[in-house]
């Protein structure tokens, strides 16, 4: 029999040294949290999209606003563009997938809504599109990528870049650095009630 103990302890070293590395990125973050809660604030709403993986991450975190992460409050306006199948496909079909998020940006956003796009690439070009029409509509942009950053991170307004270049580690404290803006927007909902 296979063993994979050394597999799996590489993996948790290299999860581990990574999510320490954080601890630099905490400035950054809190300034992430305070675009969002600024939003908030003022009756905006925050677009999460992203492909694979941070397609799934962009309607967990929004999801997480909209119904709760730690506490019972109201209900936060946010959606992830990811989800509609109909829209998805019919612009695709119609336009090219490079079109899937700027059109409905172009549809959805409202100036002051922050837009975060989320490609460990940094390069998707959907992804760069969505974020080039949040801005053309006077959006907030923000960008969550992987170490390198790319066209994504360079567009955005602000850009946390992931502290690795493994998609896997990037995408690990791109959930992370999500629930710890949905926490700093509870504890900010929390102070004002």
């Amino acid at each position: 029999m296979t063993s994979y103990q050394n597999l799996i302890s590489a993996h948790l070293a290299e999860h581990l040294a990574t999510v320490q590395a954080l601890s630099s990125a905490t400035p950054l973050i809190e300034s992430l949290g305070q675009k969002i809660i600024d939003c908030l604030k003022a009756g905006n709403k925050v677009l999460f999209f992203g492909n694979g993986g941070s397609a799934a991450d962009a309607q967990h975190l929004a999801a997480e606003l909209v119904v709760r992460f730690r506490k019972n409050r109201r209900a936060l306006p946010s959606m992830a563009l990811t989800t509609d199948t109909s829209i998805l496909t019919a612009c695709g079909n119609d336009f090219g997938f490079e079109e899937v998020y700027a059109r409905q940006v172009e549809a959805l956003a409202q100036p002051g809504d922050v837009a975060i796009g989320i490609s460990t690439s940094g390069q998707s070009p959907n992804v760069i599109k969505g974020l080039q029409a949040a801005k053309a509509r006077q959006c907030f942009t923000i960008a969550f990528t992987a170490e390198a950053g790319g066209p994504c991170a360079e567009l955005a307004d602000l850009a946390f870049r992931a502290p690795s270049p493994v998609t896997a580690r990037a995408q690990e404290c791109h959930l992370l650095v999500g629930h710890i803006l949905c926490d700093m927007v509870e504890a900010w909902l929390t102070q004002e009630n």
